[in-house]
């Protein structure tokens, strides 16, 4: 048996080494991403860049939310011109060279730079390493959901260490203090150790890519049966997938409203806890970054739990339940999960007093909320999306399943400012309500979604290959 058919526990090898590898490019990524906020807001004295809070939120929003917007573009080059493979791996040495410039950048703008590679590197990445796992299945392979399920563990296992290593790096390991106040932060070696994540995962590639994937992911013409493949990806949409891509269309409105309150794990709930959260657990300090760690710690937990989950709910005479319902699910539970950050603002009186603190709990268990939200919402979304996507545009309606999810970034990134000038409480219970009225929405109108989602079974000679 050749090496690319090989199976690891019912999934293909290659669906398992590809999954190393996001979880190296996430390491990579979220490790740089705990450290922004607080380097753009730190002063420049210890090592940031010393802007304003509102400054700052304005660059971090735009990063993350051009960082999905990328993979328009990065998916339409792999769709029509290098393959998924080949794209993914340039994207990954963009990435390289992002980490590198901001670790030797000496002002904003070679920042600006640094972080501008890492854009165009995560947009030639995301999409297609991302598109490259559903590949492995067909589309109605009943191992798809707990597939995406187990691929969303290996992302969260590089996000969990990433703060914890990066944020040790930069705010202990490399910090100078004066007795015990720190008068400098090693953030430039945190994006240093961030970009070593990547480097590691760039030379797994180039030594095990062939073996365990074969020709999934590749844009190849030589053969006769390639050729007959590409000239079916080419015939125009269908009426049933036309429908499909319309149901991906009206889901990605949901989308952005659940990252448009997650990921302000990044930047108000950074923030906020920086000033107002009580980090003091027996005199010792923890530090800021090392709570971006709780989410995906919890995901590496409970993520093979809703994999076998949702694989058994599959098996039932009447079936899983619906995706557009689970999305609708995971809204609602985030919406919670902002109800308690808004009982931590009522805690401490919505002060702006920074002497004024709430209890670690209610941030805690806000991000248990947003991650049993998360689980719901986010891999089987990437699952279906999967499932939907015409073949020939397969890895642009990935791209536009991220764009949806950068706006949200977008909408994140700049409710740090609105927390500082609004207050906690009224930002956060209105997150809470938007988030889990769309939910209820989401789950009265899965009818309509149901309609559109058809999905009948095709044939690729490629993914025959893996799966022998």
């Amino acid at each position: 048996m050749a090496t690319s058919t090989v199976k690891l526990k019912g999934h293909p090898a290659g669906f398992w080494f590809v999954s190393v590898l996001q979880t190296c490019e996430r390491f990579s990524y979220y490790g740089m991403r705990a450290l922004l906020i607080l380097f753009l807001t730190t002063e420049a004295i210890k090592g940031g860049l010393g802007m304003d809070k509102v400054t700052a939120s304005t660059i971090y929003a735009n990063f993350t939310m051009l960082v999905y917007f990328a993979p328009l573009l990065g998916g339409y080059i792999a769709d029509n011109y290098l393959g998924k493979r080949k794209s993914f791996f340039i994207g990954s040495l963009l990435i390289i060279a992002g980490m590198v410039t901001l670790f030797l950048a000496p002002s904003k703008a070679v920042v600006l730079a640094g972080l501008a590679l890492i854009i165009a590197g995560n947009g030639m990445w995301k999409p297609n390493i991302t598109a490259i796992v559903g590949d492995f299945y067909s589309n109605t392979d009943p191992r798809k959901d707990g597939a995406y399920s187990i691929h969303y563990t290996f992302v969260n296992i590089g996000a969990f260490f990433a703060p914890l290593v990066c944020g040790t790096i930069a705010e202990k390991t490399f910090a100078v203090k004066q007795g015990a106040e720190v008068i400098s932060y090693g953030y430039k070696y945190g994006f240093l150790t961030a970009g070593f994540g990547m480097l590691i995962g760039s030379v797994l590639y180039l030594i095990f890519a062939d073996k365990l994937c074969g020709e999934i992911g590749k844009l190849t013409k030589k053969s006769i049966k390639n050729e007959v493949v590409e000239k079916v990806e080419k015939k125009p949409l269908t009426k049933e997938e036309k429908k499909r891509v319309m149901a991906i269309l009206g889901l990605s409105v949901f989308v952005i409203i659940f990252w448009a309150g997650f990921e302000q794990a990044g930047s108000s709930l950074t923030l906020y806890t920086n000033d107002f959260i009580d980090r003091d657990i027996n005199g010792f300090i923890v530090p800021t970054s090392w709570f971006q760690s709780i989410n995906p710690f919890l995901c590496v937990v409970l993520g093979p739990i809703f994999a076998a989950w949702f694989l058994k709910l599959s098996k039932r005479p009447k079936g899983d339940i619906p995706t557009p319902r689970k999305m609708g699910y995971g809204l609602i539970i985030l919406g919670l999960g902002f109800g308690l950050m808004a009982a931590a603002a009522i805690q401490r009186g919505n002060s702006t007093d920074v002497a004024v603190k709430a209890h670690i709990i209610w941030l805690v268990g806000a991000y248990t909320l947003h991650t049993v939200g998360e689980m719901f919402l986010s891999p089987v979304g990437l699952s279906m999306v999967s499932k939907l996507a015409p073949k020939q545009i397969g890895a642009l309606m990935m791209g536009v399943w991220l764009f949806a999810t950068g706006f949200g970034n977008y909408i994140a990134g700049m409710s740090a400012a609105f927390v500082e000038s609004w207050g906690g409480l009224q930002v956060f219970g209105f997150v809470a309500a938007v988030s889990a009225g769309a939910g209820v929405l989401l789950v009265v109108i899965t009818p309509v979604f149901q309609k559109l989602m058809v999905v009948t079974e095709e044939k690729d000679e490629n993914l025959q290959q893996v799966n022998a």
